[in-house]
C-alpha cells in the first residue's frame, strides 16, 4: 500500500482548521475555515476525487476523525459522501475506544503502535492508504520516512501561524513534482512523490 496525504495548506505552511471556525481553536487559532473562498469545484473537486479512487482505506488521527464523522454520515444521496461513509477508516487514538468509534467502518488504532501499524500497512498489497488532515500524524509519518506521496491544494493566504504539516528535525527531504494545476482562485494543486527508500 502507498501512504498519500491530502491537505489543504495555507501558503506559510499552515494545515489548522481549514473546513470550521470550532474545528481546531489550540493555540488561540482564530482562522478556522480559511480554505472555504479559495475552493474551486471544478479544479480542487477532481484532483480529491482523484485520491479517493485509487484509495482502499482513510487513515485519520483522533481529532480529524471525530470532526469527519460529525459532518459525513448525516450527506446521504452524494457519489463522495457514499464513499466516505462506506470505505474503510482506521483512527489513531489513545483515548477513544471502540464503542467511540459510530462512523461505519471505523477501526482503532492504539497510537503508542501506529508507526509500526502503518509500516506494515506500506509493506502489504492493497490500494492507497489515504490521510487527510490529521498534521500530528502526518508529521509523525514523514518523520519516520513513510509517506509515500503529498497531495497539496496550496491556498493563496498567510495565515500568520497555526500547526504544520512538516517535521522540524533539520533532516533534508527530496521530493518529485509529478503533477501541478492552477485552480481559477489562485490555489495551486501539487503532487509530491518521495524519491528515494527510507535509509538510502
Amino acid at each position: 500500500m502507498r501512504i498519500v496525504i491530502s491537505e489543504f495548506i495555507s501558503l506559510d505552511g499552515v494545515v489548522q482548521a481549514p473546513g470550521a471556525p470550532q474545528e481546531d481553536t489550540d493555540g488561540g487559532f482564530a482562522h478556522g475555515g480559511w480554505s472555504h473562498p479559495f475552493f474551486d469545484p471544478e479544479t480542487i473537486g477532481p484532483f480529491i476525487n482523484e485520491a479517493m479512487s485509487g484509495t482502499e482505506a482513510l487513515l485519520f488521527g483522533r481529532r480529524t476523525w471525530r470532526t469527519m464523522a460529525a459532518a459525513w454520515p448525516e450527506r446521504v444521496g452524494d457519489p463522495f459522501a457514499d464513499r466516505m461513509n462506506s470505505i474503510k477508516k482506521y483512527v489513531v487514538s489513545d483515548t477513544l475506544t471502540e464503542a467511540d468509534l459510530t462512523w461505519t467502518n471505523s477501526t482503532l488504532v492504539p497510537g503508542a503502535g501506529a508507526v509500526e501499524w502503518v509500516g506494515r500497512q506500506r509493506a502489504a498489497d492493497g490500494g492507497d492508504l489515504l490521510i487527510m488532515g490529521s498534521p500530528t500524524l502526518v508529521r509523525t509519518l514523514l518523520g519516520e520516512d513513510l509517506v509515500d506521496e503529498l497531495r497539496l491544494m496550496v491556498m493563496p493566504v498567510l495565515l500568520g501561524g497555526g500547526k504544520s504539516l512538516f517535521p522540524a528535525d533539520g533532516v533534508l527531504r527530496t521530493l518529485e513534482l509529478t503533477s501541478t494545476t492552477i485552480a481559477k482562485t489562485g490555489v495551486q494543486l501539487a503532487t509530491y512523490r518521495r524519491t528515494r527508500e527510507a535509509g538510502a
